[in-house]
């Protein structure tokens, strides 16, 4: 039995809910929410003249929700034990489908969105058949299906930008509301969903389950290929969607797009992995995480570090948060083990 279950045992019932409290904001819990607060004050002292404004405040949440949304979306397969390095791509998909159903083929805004999802979903779908029926490893059939979606935008857009995008189309991601824009409240709505069906309903503690130990939770009566199957489905829904509201903000189908959302992506999820679950990927953690990283690229910037900075800051963010990531796994593993060994004794 590890330390925490000791200390909850020996704790009176009044005492209980404090000291999980205490956990909950311990260093070792959540300390994205601590590197924040010190970037914080870093860049604050550093260049205060342009950090400290609300302006930039007001960017810094409104251009992280792209690659929160696209993150977020990541959470649910690798949750469920699968890669998907192609959901980059499917955002790409997402925006010029959408551009194309509205421009090209003259539907309604509601229509072409409605359709880009459709086709992000018929994205998760092969991937996940490909996956559980055909036993291909997940890196592999993304990364292929990766090359097969730039292979399409390419096709579909003939290598151009589709422009003419309807106003009603490009509100959808400029308007705003109490002065935050619209795809900060979808971002927050969807990370409330997504959040719900992972810790609070059954179908999510099945996917953790898959993702854990496949075998176990087949035995265990989990249909683990339809839970596969379904995360991949989610989670390119949710990339497509994002590439939706790329579209509107940018107000143009752009085919070279996509790509670059991938490494943010990983990223904050692997970092989010570290937070408040301790080695279990988790919709929240990987929120507070794209925009702890965005805070650090953004105070570097501003502090004149030359552009290819923010490559460098997610690559090593990335490759610390995995080996933190599996640590805390291990230790969790560790800890269940030991806890199981002296129930039997």
């Amino acid at each position: 039995m590890d330390t925490t279950a000791k200390t909850e045992e020996s704790a009176s019932p009044r005492e209980r809910p404090q000291r999980r409290w205490l956990e909950a904001i311990s260093f070792q819990n959540a300390s994205a929410v601590y590197i924040a607060v010190i970037l914080v004050i870093v860049f604050a002292l550093w260049v205060p003249d342009t950090f400290l404004t609300a302006t930039t405040w007001k960017s810094l949440l409104d251009t992280q929700v792209i690659t929160a949304l696209v993150a977020i979306g990541l959470c649910v397969p690798l949750a469920t034990g699968v890669f998907d390095l192609s959901i980059g791509m499917t955002l790409g998909v997402g925006s010029v489908v959408s551009a194309f159903m509205l421009v090209k083929a003259g539907l309604p805004t509601p229509v072409a969105i409605l359709i880009a999802l459709a086709v992000g979903a018929l994205i998760g779908l092969a991937n996940g058949l490909i996956v559980t029926l055909l036993n291909v490893d997940s890196f592999i059939t993304t990364l292929g299906m990766t090359a097969l979606l730039t292979a399409f935008v390419q096709w579909i857009t003939s290598g151009q930008q589709i422009l003419g995008l309807p106003s009603d189309f490009q509100a959808l991601a400029a308007g705003q509301l109490f002065g935050v824009t619209y795809p900060v409240y979808i971002l927050l709505a969807v990370a409330f969903l997504l959040w719900y069906v992972l810790e609070r309903t059954p179908l999510g503690r099945q996917f953790y389950a898959t993702g854990g130990n496949a075998e176990a939770a087949r035995l265990a009566g989990v249909k683990t290929k339809r839970r596969i199957v379904m995360s991949f489905m989610i989670g390119s829904t949710v990339a497509a969607g994002a590439g939706v509201l790329l579209a509107g903000r940018l107000g143009t189908g752009d085919p070279t797009i996509g790509g670059d959302y991938l490494l943010p992506a990983f990223t904050a999820v692997f970092l989010g992995a570290t937070q408040f679950k301790r080695g279990r990927f988790n919709i929240w953690g990987t929120l507070v995480a794209v925009y702890v990283v965005a805070l650090g690229v953004k105070g570097i910037l501003l502090a004149g570090a030359p552009t290819w900075m923010p490559y460098l800051f997610n690559g090593a963010v990335l490759i610390i948060a995995v080996a933190l990531s599996k640590v805390q796994t291990s230790r969790r593993l560790r800890g269940r083990k030991r806890a199981g060994t002296e129930a039997q004794a």
